[in-house]
């Protein structure tokens, strides 16, 4: 692939990393954020800042974006000095933050009116996931343009699938954070039932999981709760978010999703005594508390 003019905006806890991973591969790289300490070591290693949006995007051929909310995903594309705005035509436009699928759309046909390329595809895998460039990334728009776009993906994932038309990245990212839901609860329960059974929790990973009972929570999560590790490798509050799109999503479709919902309730418990900002195995905290009453 010819190296590319790429404006990547979002550095938090996965954007450095996946920035630096296009970085490494010879692309041309134009940072915006917010907070313009977040982008210091890229712009020493090499990189372009820009104090907006718009300078940002103007003379690049992809933007790449991954934000915080569908709030900031929408104002960075469709405001006043927004992408859509600002870019040149031809660009191809990359939303990997998670967000609502109405919104892919959206923005999806609101590039086809400037003469633009746009393809939503959120990611899995967390803080290792993209410091390793092994996210899996789930891909929505059209086949031709993802197609193109692809040895990009390659450098930031592993497990790269074209789910279908815009939104279809957005809905198969729910259907991940749905999965992952239920599957906190039963990881961190599992936890604290071999702890309170006296086994060796470590010793127990190694039976369990490569087992029927494996998962990515299971196997990356768990052994950061046995370290007291509950720092960030994907924020509470960003969960929150995830789960309350999927919720929306399900109840547009009138289907009902217990274990999204009681994870749900977990997760907001945290973030209401203000544990907001922890990664999400500080679930096991709430099971703790809860054998404790």
């Amino acid at each position: 692939m010819s190296t590319k003019k790429i404006a990547f905006i979002g550095l938090g806890v996965m954007g450095q990393s996946m920035a630096r991973n296009l970085m490494k591969a010879g692309h041309e790289l134009h940072l915006f954020t917010r907070t313009k300490s977040k982008a210091s070591a890229l712009i020493q290693e090499g990189a372009t800042w820009h104090d907006t949006v718009a300078t940002c995007v103007a003379d690049v051929d992809v933007v790449i974006t991954i934000v915080g909310y569908p709030k900031d995903v929408r104002e960075v594309y469709l405001g006043i000095n927004g992408v859509l705005v600002s870019a040149k035509e031809n660009t191809l436009l990359i939303d990997m933050t998670t967000s609502e699928p109405s919104l892919a759309k959206e923005i999806y046909e609101a590039a086809k009116t400037k003469n633009m390329t746009a393809l939503d595809a959120p990611v899995s895998g967390g803080d290792i996931g993209a410091l390793n460039g092994t996210l899996s990334i789930m891909v929505g728009g059209d086949e031709i343009v993802f197609m193109n776009a692809k040895p990009l993906f390659e450098l930031l994932g592993q497990t790269i699938v074209y789910q279908g038309l815009a939104g279809s990245g957005q809905h198969t990212k729910m259907a991940n954070q749905i999965a992952i839901a239920s599957n906190m609860i039963g990881v961190m329960e599992a936890l604290l039932y071999a702890q309170k059974s006296g086994l060796d929790p470590m010793t127990v990973l190694d039976s369990i999981g490569s087992g029927a009972a494996g998962s990515w929570s299971l196997n990356n999560l768990y052994p950061r709760v046995v370290k007291g590790d509950f720092e960030p490798g994907f924020f509470i509050i960003h969960f929150i978010k995830d789960m309350k799109i999927a919720a929306k999503e399900a109840l547009n479709m009138g289907i009902k999703l217990p274990g999204l919902e009681m994870s749900l309730k977990f997760y907001e418990k945290l973030e209401g005594s203000g544990r907001g900002l922890l990664g999400t195995q500080a679930l096991y905290q709430i099971l703790e508390e809860i054998n404790l009453d």
